[in-house]
C-alpha cells in the first residue's frame, strides 16, 4: 500500500511518500509523478520519513523523476529516508545520484 500526500513550500512542491514502495505500487506512484511534472512543476521534494520499503521498482521511478528534472532544468530533492532505505540508497549508488537531506526544511533552503 502507498499514499503520496502533497504539500508546498519554499517553492517546492513535496511529495509525502507513505507506505511501501515496490512493484504493485510502483506504476501508479510513477504516474502521479508524470501527472504532476506534465502541470509544469520542476521543483519537488520526496519526503520519505514515512517510506517503509522501496524494491528496485520504486528506485527506479526516483531515477525516471530525477532525469525528467534533469531534462527540464528541474531539481529533485529526497530528504528524511529511514536508516534502512539509506543503506539501499548507498549501496545502489543513490547517494550519489540524488541530492539527500535530513528535514524538508534543509531541502527546501539548499
Amino acid at each position: 500500500m502507498l499514499q503520496v500526500d502533497f504539500s508546498s513550500t519554499a517553492g517546492y512542491t513535496v511529495a509525502h511518500v507513505i507506505g511501501r514502495l515496490d512493484t504493485v505500487t510502483a506504476t501508479d506512484f510513477e504516474g502521479q509523478m508524470s501527472k504532476l511534472i506534465s502541470e509544469g512543476v520542476t521543483r519537488i521534494i520526496f519526503d520519505c520519513t514515512k517510506l517503509g520499503y522501496v524494491s528496485s521498482s520504486g528506485l527506479r521511478v526516483f531515477l525516471l523523476v530525477q532525469k525528467q528534472m534533469s531534462a527540464l532544468g528541474g531539481k529533485l530533492k529526497v530528504c528524511c529516508l529511514q536508516p534502512s532505505i539509506r543503506e539501499i540508497f548507498d549501496i545502489s549508488g543513490f547517494s550519489q545520484i540524488f541530492s539527500l537531506f535530513d528535514s524538508v526544511e534543509s531541502a527546501s533552503q539548499h
